[in-house]
């Protein structure tokens, strides 16, 4: 790509830090007015899950889903990767088989050549390849920023599916990928990232989370969802309160990007941390001996493409362990927290 161009300068956020915060969103998907039903829509908008879910009526169901953002990287084919990969895991999250997927695409084509764009088409069919999916078109339109996604298509059995709202009491908590990337990419898009800091971020949110197509065959996993823009916390919150149970978070078992403690130190948070802490700090208590300060930038702290966060039943926590370690994933194996019963107005309890 043209080095002198800064993809992150054209838009004003980036990545799943675009995301209307919980609290907005909750009041712009309200509405009275009736809509219609289908008896075959399995998951659909009365749940916050990942995906919407059709019934097939053959014993496995259609799983459909879209996500876009603006570039969370300066390199066009990386933030062609990233969008990609981020679309195709809400299809993972449920268990599923992604099929096909098409590119929505926004292009400011008078501040940003045509060739940068053919470059973001190119990273997002590297990961469809990747995926073993057909980039099988798309729409585009001249947009005042940048951004680019995917709508994704999967099928899944119905008897693997897996929604963000079955977790059940006494559950472990495991998650795949460590946060802190929305850290990273605020001090990229400021100029200030390290060069010892350089795709540190990028190895993790343009890694597909090809691993929930084989959590959905495994029983023991009794919920899961992707972590992404309303970071940890949003994202577990959805799950306990979907569930209608509590949570306790382990801070030092949470995998972090160490890197990002040092940009932490700077004052270098994303602004939707902010928000998102605002949308939901009413829920969330801390117990003594957690730094909170820190675990306040972190856990809030948007992802992009982040891992996947899985219940798991206690009886079967050493079969999913050991579906880790045969993925290269053993530095995921301790669970970071559990699902307990409700605790009243604080939803999700942080231990240290």
């Amino acid at each position: 790509m043209n080095d002198s161009i800064r993809l992150t300068q054209y838009s004003h956020a980036a990545g799943c830090g675009c995301k209307i915060a919980p609290a907005v969103l909750q009041q712009i998907l309200q509405t009275d007015r009736p809509g219609f039903t289908a008896p075959q829509l399995l998951v659909g908008n009365s749940t916050n899950d990942d995906a919407a879910v059709y019934d097939l009526g053959n014993g496995t169901a259609l799983v459909s889903t879209t996500d876009f953002f603006a570039p969370i990287v300066d390199d066009a084919f990386d933030f062609g990767r990233i969008a990609a990969a981020n679309a195709i895991s809400d299809v993972y999250a449920m268990g599923g088989k992604p099929l096909l997927a098409v590119a929505v695409l926004g292009w400011p084509v008078e501040k940003l050549p045509a060739s940068l764009a053919q470059q973001v088409l190119e990273g997002a069919r590297s990961v469809c390849n990747e995926a073993q999916i057909p980039l099988a078109g798309g729409h585009s339109i001249d947009a005042p920023e940048p951004f680019f996604g995917l709508a994704v298509n999967g099928l899944v059995p119905l008897e693997q599916l897996k929604q963000n709202n079955q977790a059940q009491e006494g559950d472990w908590l495991l998650l795949t990928k460590p946060i802190g990337v929305g850290v990273l990419a605020t001090a990229e898009k400021r100029n200030l990232l390290l060069p010892e800091h350089q795709g540190l971020a990028l190895q993790y949110m343009s890694q597909l989370n090809r691993l929930g197509e084989e959590l959905g065959k495994q029983p023991g996993v009794t919920a899961m969802t992707d972590v992404t823009g309303f970071g940890l916390l949003g994202h577990l919150l959805e799950m306990a309160e979907g569930a209608a149970l509590g949570a306790e978070l382990y801070y030092r078992h949470i995998p972090l990007l160490d890197a990002a403690r040092h940009y932490l130190a700077q004052r270098v948070v994303p602004d939707a941390t902010y928000r998102n802490w605002n949308s939901y700090s009413s829920k969330v208590g801390f117990e003594a001996g957690v730094n909170v300060m820190e675990a306040f930038n972190l856990l809030p702290d948007p992802q992009t493409n982040g891992g996947l966060l899985i219940a798991v039943a206690p009886a079967h926590l050493e079969t999913i362990q050991q579906v880790f370690r045969q993925h290269g994933l053993e530095a995921f194996t301790e669970p970071v927290g559990r699902f307990t019963p409700s605790i009243g107005d604080k939803v999700v309890r942080v231990l240290p």
